[in-house]
């Protein structure tokens, strides 16, 4: 049975980015070697939390985010514990050979926070519509990929990164989202979370996206008498493959969820473990080979499919065609 503690009020909202605003706060406060340096989008990823706590201790780069990387880098080569924090367009995307060269193949533990990620971004277009980042920092050697599904979670993401000795990816949503984990749940890097048990299908979501699957399963139920499990992925490298293969062994059948492109990100991840362990019928949800468009988060989220209520849709007829996996399939 699954001990996942729930928030008890689904309906509270909060943005991601401000859980890891007070995360980064108490990891400062916990550790003098926390440093935070920002490429001029202090308040929008809500860095000035940590700013006016520790004004010693934050370096503004200005926009420019090669060089917030490399001098990130060099401080964590002194024994600094660096947060780097800009918009994920930017950073991975505009740095990501630094984030290779001078991060990953030295392995020093600098923790590159990527905010307004995903489609969420909304009237800022495909430009600054992250949809890549997952793809890009899973592919990398020594890091850690982090994908917190709500605010409370974010905050515990943050200090747990803070307190790792590997380079770490943090990805953070832009708008409010909704609150489905607890202070008593549970978070470690490298572990998966059964928030809801179900027998027909398993569900795994990373982000955003988890809080959206809820709602599916529960639209599967009581309008297909469809039993979901779902299975939440805050860390997506090193991903937790007992969990999965747990749950998936189960249900013989699973879908995934992200706010991201399908190509390379978790959809991409569970699919490579499942065909050499487990081969059984699948489903990627997500931004499909294409990208985002200018609107608003909610109104995106309803054109690319990927409402709770969009979502149920799909993965209803996914489960009507698709027969369970048997042993020996």
């Amino acid at each position: 049975m699954s001990n996942y503690v729930l928030a008890q009020d689904f309906n509270s909202e909060e943005p991601i980015r401000a859980g890891f605003g007070r995360g980064l706060k108490i990891a400062g406060d916990n550790n003098a070697n926390v440093v935070a340096l920002c490429a001029d989008l202090t308040e929008s990823i809500h860095m000035h939390v940590f700013k006016e706590a520790h004004p010693d201790r934050f370096i503004q780069v200005g926009i420019s985010e090669q060089n917030l990387i490399t001098v990130s880098s060099g401080l964590a080569r002194a024994g600094k514990i660096p947060f780097a924090g800009s918009y994920a367009a930017f950073n991975p995307g505009r740095n990501w050979e630094q984030i290779k060269t001078t991060v990953c193949i030295n392995d020093q533990p600098v923790k590159i926070v990527g905010c307004h990620s995903g489609i969420n971004v909304g009237p800022d277009g495909a430009t600054h519509q992250m949809l890549e980042d997952i793809a890009l920092m899973r592919c990398l050697p020594n890091m850690t990929v982090i994908a917190p599904g709500d605010s409370i979670e974010a905050e515990k993401a943050t200090i747990a990164a803070a307190n790792s000795e590997k380079p770490c990816y943090l990805r953070l949503a832009r708008i409010k989202t909704p609150i489905f984990s607890s202070i008593e749940s549970p978070f470690k890097i490298g572990e998966a979370y059964i928030l809801k048990e179900g027998t027909d299908v398993t569900l795994v979501g990373t982000g955003t996206m988890t809080s959206q699957l809820l709602i599916a399963s529960k639209i599967l139920y009581d309008n297909y008498g469809i039993s979901a499990e779902v299975v939440h992925v805050p860390t997506i490298k090193p991903l937790d493959e007992d969990t999965i293969i747990g749950s998936v062994q189960k249900t013989g059948r699973v879908v995934t969820s992200e706010e991201a492109q399908i190509i390379g990100g978790l959809g991409s991840a569970v699919a490579e473990i499942l065909c050499e362990k487990i081969p059984m019928p699948m489903l990627r949800l997500g931004i499909n080979d294409r990208f985002g468009e200018s609107g608003e988060p909610l109104e995106l989220l309803d054109y690319f499919g990927l409402t709770g209520e969009k979502m149920a849709l799909k993965i209803q007829e996914f489960v009507k065609k698709v027969p369970k996996y048997q042993k020996g399939f």
